[in-house]
């Protein structure tokens, strides 16, 4: 599937553009298989080790993992892309009928930023003790970014792996309203980067419910949060980040690559080992050294 003209004007205008059925279940089921296999091996080990009760092995993929938690809460933490590093994962990033879809965005030639996640978001009550970092309250991904990237555009790709619904926590974005640059955020304890009070836009904003398949594309300064998670089973979805080659990620430290080149076509990626082994050393040498990833001061509470 590409986009067609009226759909590029659509994102154009309207600063997001949701693709209903763009992906079939062979584009995400390999993914989500790799991460049923990946749960299951630690509930065993686990158990082995008496830190969890049960397997929970009765329990499907869209609640397994809320019940491991609940006694053992650091298997939540695994899950991210950046620590998982699945090999389903890394050829997800690379999905050709994904990447011609965003190709008619940023086109052809095309780099995956390191800003990539998944994200179980866990029943309410069911989250380990602290914020949970996929309950996010608004902002714009432009400030997550380090200055260098403020210049250049930046395509933000969400989807859900199963139904993303007004009572699970689906996202909600504030249409319209990009095109300004990036507004002032605040790092708050226990909530996260958002948008700073004093310029917070007075402007409506739209739920977006999804199903799996759907595929939702967003302009950097597009406002958008996503809330708490009320029902019975784990909200999982992935959030992605897509430009031009040769821009600047935002995030010098951690490892980008090419997915898509009509230029270079050699330049393009498909080495999962060495896509691990770049984390590996990038997240290592980001703990030693203390870097911070976020550009915004966090405020002290009184």
């Amino acid at each position: 599937m590409q986009l067609t003209v009226e759909q590029k004007s659509t994102f154009e205008e309207q600063g997001f553009l949701l693709v209903e059925g763009a992906l079939i279940d062979d584009d995400i089921d390999p993914v989500i298989n790799e991460y049923t296999s990946y749960i299951d091996l630690r509930a065993r080990d686990l158990y082995h080790d008496g830190k969890i009760s049960n397997l929970f092995d009765d329990q499907p993929f869209q609640r397994r993992l809320a019940y491991i938690c609940r006694e053992f809460s650091d298997l939540y933490h695994e899950m991210d892309i950046m620590h998982f590093r699945g090999r389903e994962c890394f050829n997800f990033l690379i999905n050709k009928n994904l990447i011609d879809l965003v190709e008619g965005i940023v086109g052809p030639e095309i780099t995956c930023s390191p800003i990539q996640h998944i994200r179980p978001k866990l029943p309410e009550g069911a989250t380990p003790a602290g914020a949970d970092a996929h309950v996010v309250p608004w902002h714009q991904d432009a400030g997550v970014t380090w200055e260098e990237a403020d210049p250049h555009f930046i395509l933000t790709v969400w989807l859900p792996l199963v139904e993303s619904t007004l009572e699970n926590g689906c996202l909600e974005i504030m249409p319209r309203v990009h095109g300004s640059g990036l507004w002032k955020h605040s790092s708050k304890p226990g909530v996260g980067t958002t948008i700073a009070e004093e310029v917070m836009p007075k402007s409506e904003s739209v739920p977006l419910p999804m199903k799996k398949g759907d595929v939702l594309f967003m302009h950097k300064e597009i406002p958008h949060r996503s809330g708490r998670n009320f029902s019975d089973d784990i909200r999982w979805s992935m959030d992605l980040r897509y430009q031009s080659s040769g821009t600047p990620t935002g995030r010098p430290f951690h490892p980008e690559f090419i997915v898509r080149s009509a230029l270079n076509p050699e330049s393009v990626s498909r080495d999962h080992e060495v896509w691990c082994r770049k984390w590996e050393e990038a997240l290592q040498e980001s703990s030693q050294s203390g870097l911070c990833a976020h550009r915004w001061e966090t405020e002290i509470r009184g």
